[in-house]
């Protein structure tokens, strides 16, 4: 049995039972055909389609918020903005998405050669609670436009948010079985992976996750993109807006209540400005209000379990006695976890070397910049990173020093539907969005004429 449980007042909201083998085999019964009729759908059906999902997020945003919010707990502002951005991201790429599948030419010695992008069948999501609408339409949106069919086994704890997005696709057109929902604990997973019908598995997670996926994935052929953990460095050089660093800073930290894997988790600042980084940033989080995420006025709501809170206290005690200092928060109830401020914190230290998912803010002084950097890089993840510099020559000098996939400068790293989305190293491989993504899991095949 999934039970959905709210995160702030501990109440069970629903429980699922898992789906029976038999359930199972009918569910990819219906993907594969539908797959099938999208392969005799036209492009633009699909569009339209597509368009008629955004409509449908659109107006039904707050109830569909609502939902997330009981979920996993994150503010109902948050989680209302996570649902519009599955809208716009839907709108976007049901505009584009003729180029994207467009048959690149390629000159040879052929009377006629080109590169053609096609569906290749049903691809598993597995997808994690934090984002989720977000991390599932980024999958979905491209791959069904493309003409694949998603199957979704969903984190347990947001149940209800998965079979919401499954009626959405229903209701909006689609053949039956274009995307589907399957309650299935992690441990069932492999006679799906490995039944033929599956054609690829994407997965957003931990680490350790990743790595079990992906070594299931391999023994059975099947192609796989990795979105996993990270401990994403945000450089503030001493040359930089210290003000406009300190808000984003904030508020890539905060927001979800520090429950993204692109969070901005190690502060990396020069020593001159340390101590005017400090003093702002503790102002900022001294305004925070953490609390009900139903309410206008909450900054952050609670994080989504207990266990995941009591994790965050242990790696806050542990670097704690190792000679960080608290400057700010470091009290819980629950899944209530008061906006934390640690200073002094070094790269032997547990807040810098694991990744931490809450809102736990950590500042770790550099002596100069090439210091900084060498720390950035100083870990097993490479997901995302932001730098901050007046001086944008040196900026993109710096940004190819980086060991990410992504870098932002003077900007909170985020994924866009128009970006390119992964990580390196720990991180995972592969990419979600914009055309790299979108070409993930589609037969990249060689076409050549001869008169």
């Amino acid at each position: 049995m999934f039970t959905s449980i709210n995160p702030f007042t501990q109440e069970t909201i629903a429980e699922y039972t898992p789906h029976t083998q038999a359930e199972i085999e009918q569910k990819l019964l219906r993907g594969e055909r539908a797959y099938r009729q999208l392969l005799e759908t036209p492009l633009e059906q699909r569009r339209q389609w597509m368009m008629q999902v955004a409509s449908s997020l659109r107006k039904n945003a707050t109830a569909h918020a609502t939902l997330i919010t009981q979920e996993m707990g994150k503010t109902l502002k948050e989680a209302k903005a996570e649902v519009l951005k599955c809208a716009s991201s839907a709108e976007y790429f049901a505009e584009h998405i003729t180029e994207m599948l467009e048959p690149r030419p390629i000159q040879s010695d052929a009377y006629k050669s080109y590169v053609s992008y096609e569906p290749k069948g049903i691809i598993l999501a597995i997808m994690p609670w934090n984002f989720p609408y977000w991390q599932v339409f980024r999958f979905a949106i491209p791959n069904i436009l493309a003409g694949n069919a998603g199957l979704l086994k969903h984190a347990s704890n947001v149940s209800g948010c998965s079979l919401a997005i499954e009626q959405v696709f229903m209701e909006s057109g689609f053949p039956e079985g274009t995307f589907q929902s399957l309650l299935v604990p992690s441990k069932d997973l492999e006679p799906i992976v490995a039944d033929p019908r599956i054609q690829g598995v994407t997965l957003t997670g931990s680490t350790p996750a990743g790595k079990s996926v992906g070594a299931l994935a391999g023994k059975y052929l099947k192609k796989t993109v990795l979105e996993l953990g990270g401990s994403d460095p945000f450089i503030v050089l001493k040359d930089a807006d210290l003000e406009a660093a300190a808000k984003t800073a904030v508020q890539g930290r905060m927001q979800n209540a520090g429950q993204s894997c692109i969070a901005a988790k190690r502060w990396i600042v020069e020593k001159e400005i340390v101590p005017a980084f400090t003093a702002e940033v503790r102002r900022l989080l001294e305004n925070m209000q953490q609390g009900d995420p139903m309410q206008d006025t909450t900054s952050m709501g609670p994080m989504a379990r207990t266990d995941l809170a009591e994790d965050l206290a242990r790696q806050l005690q542990e670097s704690i006695s190792q000679g960080a200092r608290l400057e700010l928060g470091g009290t819980y109830e629950g899944c209530n976890f008061a906006p934390t401020l640690l200073t002094g914190v070094t790269n032997d230290m547990t807040a810098f070397k694991e990744e931490t998912f809450g809102p736990l803010a950590v500042i770790i002084e550099a002596a100069n910049e090439e210091e900084a950097i060498a720390l950035a890089n100083e870990t097993d993840f490479g997901l995302g990173s932001s730098l901050w510099t007046s001086d944008l020559d040196k900026a993109a000098r710096l940004a190819t020093r980086i060991e990410s996939g992504n870098v932002f400068i003077n900007a909170m790293v985020r994924s866009d539907a128009r970006l390119p989305f992964g990580g390196v190293k720990q991180s995972g491989y592969g990419r979600e969005l914009s055309l790299e993504g979108t070409h993930e899991f589609l037969n990249i095949k060689t076409v050549y004429i001869q008169q």
